[in-house]
């Protein structure tokens, strides 16, 4: 398995994105491109292009909501469960302050690091991807949906 970094850390499940996904949308341009050219049709093709952006549309959306909504409150319990083994206290007025994106990108640094980027972002008030990208030791998740 490749060593995971800032540059590489995005997944992709390749079904979705590169044969459904693109799958939908050839039919969307062909959708709009025929609405235009064919004149004797073109209330199909309009009904066409609008069933195909809601397909679309609907499986984005549902395929993000779930995955992604499951992910940020395993990812905030991670933050919580690590903060308390460093500091050995909770980390409620802490996680207060810090925005998701601060706390997601925290869980990329091994512990030192943690604990200096920690507190620059409570300080300094750096977002998520500088955060990530000032990493020197990149700590991989290799479980991300």
């Amino acid at each position: 398995m490749k060593t995971q970094n800032y540059s590489n850390h995005k997944k992709y499940y390749a079904p979705h994105h590169f044969i459904f996904l693109p799958i939908l949308a050839g039919l969307q341009v062909l959708g709009f491109w025929k609405y235009f050219t064919d004149n004797e049709n073109t209330l199909v093709w309009l009904l066409f292009s609008v069933i195909i952006f809601l397909i679309l549309y609907l499986t984005v959306m549902l395929r993000q909501h779930y995955a992604l909504g499951n992910q940020n409150r395993i990812i905030r319990l991670e933050f919580q469960q690590r903060y308390f083994e460093i500091f050995g206290e909770r980390s409620d007025e802490v996680s207060e302050q810090l925005s998701f994106s601060q706390i997601a990108a925290l869980r990329f640094a091994y512990d030192e690091e943690f604990k200096t980027l920690l507190a620059e972002a409570l300080n300094k008030d750096v977002s998520g991807n500088e955060i990530k990208k000032s990493i020197t030791d990149w700590r991989p998740d290799y479980h991300r949906v």
